[in-house]
């Protein structure tokens, strides 16, 4: 589980701080007056991404996520199993068991998580039959990152899969097989 937590924690600084550029250069590049040519104010600043704007504010995802983190500030077992979806459920459990951890599942992912100041901010919600998505930031969430829920028996619930990891695991299995 830690090495989870801590490959994610990494996957989302490569992904705050961006990746190399496979750009072709530009054919009128000239090296050797470039390399002498004095840096202007518009060369250093650096370029952001725009942010996507707010469509609503999740008005039936956010006590989810709101209430993920209260049961880990609680260390509530109970009502951390009545957010996670069972398959989230079962692969902390596992995790928990691997590193040899006992007691309580709450108290466990709570060693790893970090735990935001303020509520995580949720935004975006988009609902389509039992599976739904929004938007977090807060806590190790700098930016805003998008989140994966899914219905289960007429409740909702967080799963383990938003799609920062789940295009950086397609690219890391669609390289593998290339080779």
């Amino acid at each position: 589980m830690r090495f989870q937590i801590t490959f994610l924690i990494l996957i989302f600084a490569i992904f705050l701080t961006g990746c190399p550029s496979a750009e072709t250069p530009n054919s009128n590049f000239n090296a050797a007056n470039s390399a002498n040519a004095p840096k202007t104010n518009s060369e250093l600043v650096p370029t952001t991404k725009e942010e996507a704007p707010t469509e609503n504010n999740a008005p039936t995802l956010t006590p989810i996520v709101h209430g993920y983190y209260d049961a880990l500030k609680k260390k509530n077992d109970a009502a951390l199993k009545k957010v996670l979806a069972a398959d989230f459920i079962k692969a902390l459990e596992a995790d928990m068991k691997a590193d040899k951890k006992s007691g309580s599942l709450a108290a466990y992912v709570a060693e790893s998580e970090i735990m935001p100041d303020k509520p995580i901010e949720v935004r975006n919600e988009k609902i389509e039959g039992d599976k739904a998505s929004a938007e977090l930031k807060g806590g190790a969430y700098l930016t805003w990152q998008k989140f994966n829920f899914i219905m289960e028996d007429g409740v909702w619930k967080m799963t383990n899969k938003f799609d920062a990891i789940e295009s950086v695991t397609k690219s890391a299995s669609n390289s593998n097989a290339a080779k």
